[in-house]
């Protein structure tokens, strides 16, 4: 056994690990980045970057099929599986190797492997022990199934479904979720024919009902089925298909099933809890500061419980890297954390939903207004439909802001500036958004709160 040292050992290279690790090579520490796979993790190979890409692909379907409506000849001949393969794979590429020169040009010492936690603490990496004065846990999260639910065959993940070589004809998803209405969105924009399976009462759940509705009534525009309020019961496959049973007895028949009803945190296995680290349904438990049970050991990411997005992991990452550094950073809350579906159209979203804050303040306590992007020359121009919904404080603070529409999710970091200082609209208002913009419509909202609507009646 060799054992090594760092002032800081970073279990896990996926967003929240090596975000915590530029930011501590930043602030003069010696760190060791250990991961069994690639730098990047799940969000660059697996998740958020790849899916994109595919949407993207789907955009330009969808741009082509309907471009003799604004005086453009194009032909549409198909959707090429291999080279839309190829070209999310380069993507990925470039970004992997920027990345991994960043983290070299920083000196960061990356470990290839898979690593255990060890009480010290330390991280074991087969016959090798790396010891830090702190250790960050960032081992992220895995696809969740159902029970009696196997994957494999022509059940998917969507791991499973990015490595799709085929473009099916039908397609059914157990989940809609973000996952579930982005996979659902762009197979649509492919030719594919979707059914999503939702058990609660709409797409996108924990969404403001609003956009929930919005998104509703555009999936159902596009010719997107779901079934809400039904619950996966049974599924049978053979060689060439699959046979989804509803709790109500219903079927429904795919060439592929996708699974995509939410993550799972990656933390069995790992020796969290011999080392000390406390496990509530298999997350790390964690005070406020991210301060695991163990002493001197920090956890960020996935396996932290809330939200489940890379730039949550981000951001703790750089906040535990600042903390150990001896700074006074601060951690913003999940609620202000921003939230996109990159569906088409996008839902974005940040703070409050219109219900969460009548449950906080009471009903009489706050108001909300909607404002429609058919009144928006931009989203005219570029064929989306939509809502911007703003919930405030009677007479106080914007709490929530809640977008639907093509390329929403550009505008979100200004709701978040709202939500995040507490500004009222009375203070937004005399700002001025360019024109024409789709950043517009937020200015509309904000200025009706304001009582002084322009484009709005």
């Amino acid at each position: 056994m060799t054992e090594f040292s760092a002032d800081v050992v970073v279990l896990g290279g996926g967003s929240g690990g090596y975000a915590a690790a530029l930011r501590l090579a930043e602030l003069g520490k010696d760190v060791v980045l250990v991961e069994k796979d690639k730098l990047g993790g799940t969000c660059l190979h697996r998740g958020c970057i790849p899916t994109k890409a595919l949407l993207h692909a789907g955009e330009v379907a969808d741009a082509a099929r309907g471009a003799s409506d604004i005086g453009v000849d194009v032909t549409f001949s198909g959707i090429d599986a291999a080279r839309v393969r190829a070209y999310r794979e380069g993507i990925v590429a470039k970004k992997f190797k920027g990345l991994e020169g960043l983290i070299s040009a920083r000196g960061i010492r990356v470990v290839r492997g898979s690593g255990t936690l060890e009480a010290g603490p330390a991280v074991r990496v087969g016959d090798d022990v790396y010891r830090g004065e702190d250790v960050i846990l960032a081992t992220g999260s895995y696809s969740r199934s159902l029970p009696g639910l196997d994957i494999g065959g022509r059940v998917l993940t969507s791991e499973q479904a990015l490595d799709l070589d085929v473009i099916p004809e039908r397609v059914v998803v157990l989940g809609g979720g973000v996952i579930g209405v982005e996979f659902a969105s762009v197979w649509r924009s492919f030719g594919v024919d979707v059914t999503i399976v939702e058990a609660l009462p709409h797409l996108l759940p924990a969404e403001d009902v609003a956009s929930s509705k919005a998104l509703e009534r555009a999936f159902r525009k596009r010719g997107i089925s779901f079934q809400l309020g039904r619950r996966f019961a049974s599924l049978a496959q053979d060689a060439d298909s699959a046979t989804v049973t509803l709790d109500d007895g219903s079927e429904l028949i795919a060439d592929f099933v996708l699974v995509a009803v939410g993550r799972g945190p990656s933390t069995a296995g790992l020796g969290y809890e011999e080392a000390g680290v406390v496990l509530e349904r298999g997350f790390v438990r964690t005070d406020d500061r991210l301060r695991t049970d163990a002493p001197h050991v920090w956890a960020v990411g996935d396996i932290v419980p809330g939200l489940q997005l890379a730039h949550r992991g981000f951001q703790q990452g750089i906040f535990v890297a600042e903390q150990i550094a001896g700074l006074s950073p601060v951690l913003v809350p999940d609620v202000d954390v921003p939230r996109v579906a990159y569906s088409h159209p996008e839902v974005a979203s940040v703070g409050l939903t219109e219900a969460q804050a009548q449950d906080r303040y009471g009903s009489e306590a706050v108001t909300a207004y909607e404002y429609n992007l058919a009144g928006n020359g931009r989203s005219e121009i570029i064929g989306t439909s939509g809502i911007v919904k703003i919930v405030r404080r009677v007479d106080g603070p914007v709490v929530g802001a809640h977008l639907v529409g093509d390329r929403v999710g550009e505008l979100i970091s200004e709701a978040q500036l709202a939500v995040g200082w507490e500004a009222h609209p009375e203070d937004i208002a005399p700002f001025v958004h360019a024109h024409p913009t789709q950043s517009e419509a937020l200015g509309e909202a904000f200025l009706a709160l304001a009582g002084k609507p322009l484009h709005a009646l």
